[in-house]
């Protein structure tokens, strides 16, 4: 069994950080997937391909993954500076705004 331990990214919807602070540990699907002819769906013989587990840092997931005999790899996060204006949201609906709102 090999798995892969990393820190999810945002999703694209959202600007905001939920679901990205755990660290995840995720197994390899080992077997392909197929699509069933009858209902288009795609199935897979790979349980455990189900399986996500999370952890609060890197190193408790590491620790599980020895213990358990998982051979992982460790994807490392990208990090990026957040973007915070000055004023933020509520700039827009200022009284003492310098310049014309328009859309």
């Amino acid at each position: 069994m090999r798995a892969r331990i990393y820190k999810p990214a945002r999703t694209a919807m959202s600007s905001g950080t939920a679901k990205t602070h755990n660290w995840v540990l995720e197994f390899v699907p080992e077997t392909p997937r197929w699509i069933d002819p009858l209902t288009g769906w795609t199935g897979s013989k790979d349980t455990q391909a189900q399986v996500k587990l999370q952890f609060e840092t890197q190193a408790e997931a590491e620790d599980y993954a020895r213990d358990k005999g998982i051979e992982f790899v460790v994807l490392r996060p990208q990090s990026r500076k957040a973007n915070v204006r000055p004023g933020g949201y509520g700039d827009n609906f200022a009284t003492n705004r310098r310049g014309v709102w328009t859309h």
